[in-house]
């Protein structure tokens, strides 16, 4: 299974391995001349690790932080979230999913007329620590007395969905940790689901930046918003786009700030330069913190590998909100999608120190 594409400017890959298949592996490497590193021996038992944690935790409601959450508790906080704050919280849908089940939000607004900010969560089912870290991101939102978070949360409106690959999410907790796509049936195919992040209707299919085999970690669809929880969040996106100035998108992993465009190497947004200049203020802020965490910006074509029907993309050239990321947190591949809920807060409080940075450039810049 490959966990993270060849990375054209590292030249690496990330695979993880069958046991039964290692000796095989090896001597395929050695036929090619390729160098390997062995980053986690044994995957289980970091997913062991994870139940642990989550046994060894109070069930009383509240997230702590330091364990991962199913799709139910997150809900059941939210509820709660939404009942605790009802003056500047709002509870939105965006639709349903394949299997039936309410995609979520949460808009969080101190006062009119602020700009606004939208994130998204969880597209990918196994990159637990997105939905983690927007959860968080909320809690500080509504609890922080720190006078930057303040500013953050009571001069923007913040339009947050914690969990949007719902069924996909739900998945990962009950059958495959490493699921990563929707699970709608392929009419074509035995194989399961789309990548929703490579299903929407903007340069979809483009330079090989997804795969048309349904088989494929990377598969596009049949056809562009093929899949509903993607049609749903575009149509959702679109009825507010005029309330929207910044669109980020969390992910994991590889530590990197990616912007538009994609699907090409050659082709730069208008605003480039200022999206550099906002990424630079990111990963600056992010460095400066004592964990010394190194983030890499730029577009994704350039800096990671190309992509064709992002989310990102498509809000920037189809919905005109100039300022769009993705963020990938931690970390650069010693663990994963199975980041350990030890880092949990550390890659909340790196979160925090660049979307300060991140809002505050874009302000200077007169995009919010």
């Amino acid at each position: 299974m490959i966990w993270k594409e060849y990375d054209a400017a590292t030249k690496e890959v990330d695979i993880m391995v069958n046991p039964k298949e290692i000796a095989n592996f090896e001597d395929l490497l050695k036929v090619y001349g390729f160098q390997a590193e062995i980053f986690i021996d044994n995957v289980q038992e970091l997913i062991d690790e994870e139940d642990k944690a989550a046994e060894l935790s109070p069930d009383n409601g509240e997230l702590t932080w330091a364990r991962y959450y199913e799709l139910e508790d997150i809900e059941k906080w939210l509820d709660g979230i939404l009942n605790k704050y009802p003056e500047v919280t709002e509870g939105f849908a965006i639709g349903k999913s394949y299997e039936g089940r309410t995609i979520r939000g949460i808009k969080i607004s101190y006062k009119t007329g602020n700009p606004g900010i939208f994130i998204e969560s969880n597209i990918h089912a196994r990159e637990w620590i997105t939905s983690a870290t927007a959860t968080w991101f909320i809690d500080q939102l509504l609890t922080s007395t720190d006078p930057e978070v303040r500013n953050l949360a009571e001069n923007y409106d913040w339009y947050i969905i914690p969990v949007f690959n719902v069924d996909g999410f739900e998945y990962t907790h009950r059958t495959d940790r490493m699921w990563r796509k929707t699970r709608q049936p392929v009419s074509t195919s035995n194989c399961i689901g789309t990548d929703p992040n490579r299903n929407f209707a903007f340069q979809w299919m483009v330079n090989g930046g997804a795969s048309s085999n349904p088989c494929s970690e990377t598969y596009g669809g049949p056809e562009p918003w093929s899949e509903p929880e993607v049609k749903a969040l575009a149509d959702y996106v679109t009825s507010i786009k005029d309330k929207i100035n910044i669109y980020l998108a969390f992910h994991s992993y590889g530590q990197w700030l990616l912007s538009p465009y994609g699907h090409t190497t050659t082709e730069f947004p208008e605003n480039y330069d200022d999206i550099l200049d906002i990424g630079e203020a990111f990963k600056n802020a992010i460095l400066e913190l004592p964990y010394k965490t190194e983030y890499v910006h730029g577009s994704t074509a350039t800096v990671l590998y190309v992509t064709a029907g992002s989310s990102v993309d498509w809000v920037y050239n189809d919905l005109d909100v100039k300022i769009g990321y993705t963020i990938e947190f931690r970390d650069k591949g010693r663990y994963g999608f199975i980041l350990p809920p030890v880092q949990i807060l550390p890659n909340c409080q790196e979160l925090m120190a660049g979307m300060k940075a991140l809002v505050s450039k874009s302000k200077a810049l007169g995009y919010v």
